[in-house]
């Protein structure tokens, strides 16, 4: 089992946004994905559950693990899942991934766990 987590600001996010726009959001967000964002904290949210997704796998977003290869979806009853691309699946061998997400004060948070 690997676990990865990150924490960032709301506001900084927002500020990326505010300055590019939807190249911003077409960088690490697929189109199903940004239909999904709500807000800024949501938006905030979906960057932290990627990095933490990119730090379990002990790679952290890079040429290993990009932004685009992983994917982050709702359940039926609204809570975040992630699903990882066939390449990356099987170059880390991922047998199952788990998402929480978490906003509050400023800041969201995201822990991903992976088997």
């Amino acid at each position: 089992m690997r676990v990865g987590c990150d924490l960032v600001s709301i506001e900084r996010v927002e500020k990326i946004y505010n300055k590019h726009a939807h190249a911003f959001l077409d960088k690490f967000l697929n189109l199903d994905e940004q239909k999904l964002i709500k807000n800024s904290a949501t938006l905030a949210g979906f960057w932290a559950a990627k990095e933490a997704a990119s730090k379990a796998l002990g790679v952290g977003i890079s040429k290993h693990c990009g932004f685009l290869d992983m994917t982050i979806s709702k359940s039926k009853k609204n809570a975040p899942k992630i699903k990882f691309c066939k390449k990356t699946k099987r170059k880390f061998h991922i047998k199952k991934a788990s998402l929480s997400i978490s906003h509050d004060k400023g800041v969201a948070m995201a822990v991903v766990i992976i088997k």
